[in-house]
């Protein structure tokens, strides 16, 4: 729920940010708001990998998680960059999207190293 609650808001701080035509303070917000989700995110995941256990499949797949660790970073350096530059902050958000759009194959080797 906690993720999701941040999800849901994305839209209303996405139509903020295009409706001020990128103002500092919109950019700013809807940097924070991609920060939250991306710590609700992680949170969901280590309750999973938790209730899972440290040797399951899944723990085993995510490793050490660099991208979930350096996207809440990233989102950091946006946001606060965007009372600097909101271009700065659009590329940073950008590419942490780009990051996640970029496949991952850690958890589908890990599932045919299971059944194998």
């Amino acid at each position: 729920m906690h993720l999701l609650f941040w999800l849901s808001i994305i839209p209303f701080v996405t139509g903020w940010m295009g409706e001020n035509h990128f103002m500092p303070a919109s950019v700013f917000l809807y940097g924070v708001v991609l920060f939250l989700a991306a710590i609700a995110y992680f949170i969901l995941q280590k309750l999973i990998i938790k209730s899972h256990g440290k040797h399951s499949v899944l723990a085993k797949a995510l490793g050490k998680d660099l991208k979930g660790k350096v996207s809440p970073v990233l989102y950091v350096i946006g946001f606060v960059s965007a009372f600097y530059s909101v271009w700065i902050s659009g590329t940073i958000y950008v590419l942490v999207a780009i990051m996640w759009l970029i496949p991952d194959k850690r958890i589908e080797k890990e599932l045919v190293k299971e059944t194998s």
